[in-house]
C-alpha cells in the first residue's frame, strides 16, 4: 500500500478550532494545560504521581471484570502492573456501536495504543498502558444501532430503552441473518462472521459484546477495556457526585470558561449527572429545595438525595461533560485521545479540573485516514489525479480536468493579468478620485465579462467529457460519502475481509499520534 501524509489544513474537514490547536494559537492556551508533545509528558508523569489514585481498586475492577473473558497475558500484565506507581495510562473512550461502528473507533484505539508505545520508547522507566473506556451509560441508542456496509445500513431495530452497555443482545440474530451473505464466503469472511457472532451472540448485552470484540481484535497490542459502569469505581466518585449534584459547583466554572471559548461543543447544566435505573437514564433537575428525576415520578429532598448518593453511587451517570472528570479521577491517566468534538468539550473543564483538583490530561487528536481500495485507486490514477485531490469539491475537480485534458486553453488568468495591468496604467494616469471611481467599475465590468466568458467554455467543454466528470463524482462519493470523512461513515469490516487481521497491523505501522498529519492509503 502506498502511505501519504498531508497537513490537515489540506483537508478542508477540521475546523478552524482544532487547527489552532494543533498549531499552538496563543488564544486557546489558557484552556488547555499542556500542548500535545512528546517532551510535555516528562512533567505531566510528574504532576499525576502526585494525585492519589486507588489503583488497588482499579485494579480489582479490572481483573473482575476481566474474569469471564480470555484475553492476552500482555493485558493481563497491563493490568496488574496498574499496581505500580510508575504506570500510567493513556485513554480513549467512545460508545458502544454495533460492530464497532464507523472507521474512527479503529483509529482511536491504534492512535492510543501507539501512544503507549511511544511513551515507553521515550520514557523506559515507567509503564504506559491503552485503555478503552466504554460509554455503556450512554442512552442514545439511535446513534449505535446501526452499520454502513458497501452502500448499505444496517439496522438494529429494537425496543429496549435506558444504558446501551445494558441492552440484551438476543435480538439480534435476524440482522446476522442479514450479514452473513453481505459478507461472502472467503476464509476472511468466515472468521470475521466466527468473531461478530461469538461477542454479539454468545454474549448477553452490548457492554459484555463490545469488550469481547474489542479484546479479541486488539488484545495483542495490549489494550485493556474498562467499563465504568461499575458499583465500586461510583462509590469511589461519591465526592465529585456529590459537589456536582448537590453542590452544583461545576456549572458556573464551565459556563465562565464558555465564555471566554466562544465556539462549545457540549451544554453545561446546573446537575450533569443523570438517575439511572434498569430501561432509564434520565437527567436529575433541581425544583426549589427538591431534586426531580425527569420523566418519571421520583423526588427527593436533599437529605434524601445525598443517602441515594452515599447508599447507591452507581445510580449516577455522568454526562458528557462529568464523564472526563470521573475517569481522570479513577485513571492514572496522562493524555485523553479523542476527535476535534471531544477537544472541545474538554477545553471547557480546565477550571473545573483545577477545582475539583484532578490533574488535566493531555489532549490529542486522533488519527485520521482515508483509504482508497484498487479499484478507486486505479480509477484515479486513470483520470490523472491523485488521491489528495479528491478532498477539492467536485466543481474544482471538474473544472481541474476540463483544463488539463482539453484542446482549448480555457484558462483566463493571463487575460486576467493583462487587464490588470491595464487598468493600473489608467489609475496611474489621474488622481482625480471620481475618473479613478470610473476606472475602477469599467475594470469590474471587464473582470465580470472574462469571467462569464470562461464559464461558457467550461460548460461547453465539460459537455465532450461527460463521461469522465461522472466518473470523478463516482469516485468523490465513494471516497466521501454523504460528503462527510469516509471515516465518519464506513466501517472496518469490507477492509477486514480484504486484509485480515492484517489491516490492524497496517495500521498500527504507520500512524502516528504525534505525527499531526492526515494519512492516506492507497492500493496500488
Amino acid at each position: 500500500m502506498r502511505v501519504e501524509r498531508i497537513p490537515y489544513q489540506r483537508t478542508n474537514f477540521f475546523s478552524k478550532f482544532i487547527l489552532d490547536y494543533l498549531s499552538g494559537e496563543a488564544c486557546l492556551s489558557p484552556f488547555y494545560h499542556r500542548a500535545p508533545k512528546l517532551s510535555n509528558f516528562k512533567a505531566q508523569i510528574q504532576e499525576k504521581r502526585n494525585q492519589f489514585v486507588n489503583r488497588a481498586l482499579l485494579v480489582e475492577e479490572l481483573s473482575q471484570q476481566y474474569s469471564l473473558i480470555d484475553t492476552n497475558d500482555s493485558v493481563t500484565h497491563n493490568i496488574q502492573s496498574l499496581l505500580q506507581e510508575n504506570t500510567f495510562t493513556v485513554a480513549t473512550g467512545h460508545q458502544l456501536c454495533l460492530f464497532t461502528g464507523p472507521l474512527y473507533f479503529i483509529y482511536k484505539i491504534i492512535t492510543t495504543i501507539n501512544l503507549s508505545e511511544q511513551l515507553k520508547s521515550e520514557y523506559p522507566e515507567y509503564n504506559f498502558v491503552p485503555i478503552y473506556w466504554m460509554a455503556s451509560e450512554d442512552h442514545d441508542f439511535d446513534e449505535v444501532n446501526h452499520v454502513n456496509l458497501f452502500g448499505k445500513t444496517l439496522k438494529w431495530n429494537q425496543d429496549q430503552k435506558g444504558a446501551v452497555g445494558a441492552i440484551s443482545t438476543q435480538s439480534l440474530q435476524s440482522l446476522f441473518n442479514q450479514l452473513k451473505p453481505i459478507l461472502g464466503d472467503s476464509k476472511n469472511a468466515e472468521d470475521l462472521y466466527c468473531l461478530l457472532s461469538d461477542s454479539y451472540l454468545e454474549n448477553k448485552d452490548m457492554a459484555s459484546a463490545t469488550r469481547h470484540l474489542v479484546n479479541s481484535l486488539f488484545s495483542k497490542y495490549g489494550l485493556v477495556v474498562l467499563d465504568a459502569d461499575s458499583p465500586n469505581l461510583k462509590k469511589e466518585a461519591i465526592p465529585l457526585i456529590k459537589r456536582d449534584v448537590l453542590e452544583q459547583s461545576n456549572y458556573p466554572l464551565i459556563q465562565n470558561t464558555n465564555q471566554g471559548l466562544g465556539e462549545v461543543q457540549a451544554y453545561v447544566r446546573p446537575i450533569n449527572f443523570f438517575y439511572l435505573q434498569k430501561g432509564s437514564r434520565n437527567r436529575i433537575e433541581q425544583q426549589g429545595s427538591d431534586f426531580i428525576v425527569c420523566n418519571s415520578d421520583l423526588k427527593f429532598s436533599k437529605e434524601a438525595l445525598l443517602s441515594e448518593i452515599e447508599n447507591h453511587p452507581e445510580k449516577f451517570s455522568p454526562n458528557v461533560l462529568l464523564r472526563p472528570l470521573f475517569k481522570e479521577f479513577i485513571l492514572p491517566n496522562l493524555a485523553m485521545i479523542g476527535g476535534g468534538a471531544e477537544v472541545n468539550y474538554w477545553m471547557q473543564l480546565k477550571s473545573t479540573f483545577s477545582f475539583n483538583k484532578i490533574v488535566y490530561p493531555i489532549l490529542m487528536l486522533r488519527n485520521s485516514v482515508l483509504i482508497a481500495n484498487d479499484t478507486i485507486s486505479k480509477k484515479v490514477n486513470s483520470l490523472g489525479f491523485d488521491i489528495k485531490d479528491f478532498f477539492y469539491d467536485d466543481v474544482d475537480l471538474h473544472k481541474s480536468y476540463v483544463s488539463r485534458t482539453s484542446d482549448v486553453d480555457i484558462n483566463i488568468n493571463s487575460e486576467l493579468v493583462k487587464l490588470d495591468d491595464l487598468f493600473s496604467s489608467l489609475l496611474s494616469k489621474t488622481i482625480d478620485e471620481g475618473i479613478k471611481s470610473s476606472i475602477l467599475a469599467e475594470k469590474q465590468k471587464q473582470v465580470n465579462a472574462l469571467n462569464k466568458i470562461e464559464h461558457k467554455l467550461l460548460k461547453l467543454e465539460k459537455q465532450k467529457h461527460q463521461n469522465a466528470l461522472s466518473q470523478i463524482s463516482v469516485v468523490k462519493t465513494k471516497l466521501f460519502p454523504n460528503n462527510e470523512l469516509q471515516e465518519r461513515h464506513d466501517n472496518f469490516i469490507p477492509f477486514y475481509l480484504k486484509y485480515g487481521v492484517e489491516f490492524f497491523d497496517l495500521l498500527k505501522k504507520e500512524l502516528n499520534p504525534l505525527g499531526q498529519k492526515f494519512t492516506l492509503f492507497s492500493d496500488q
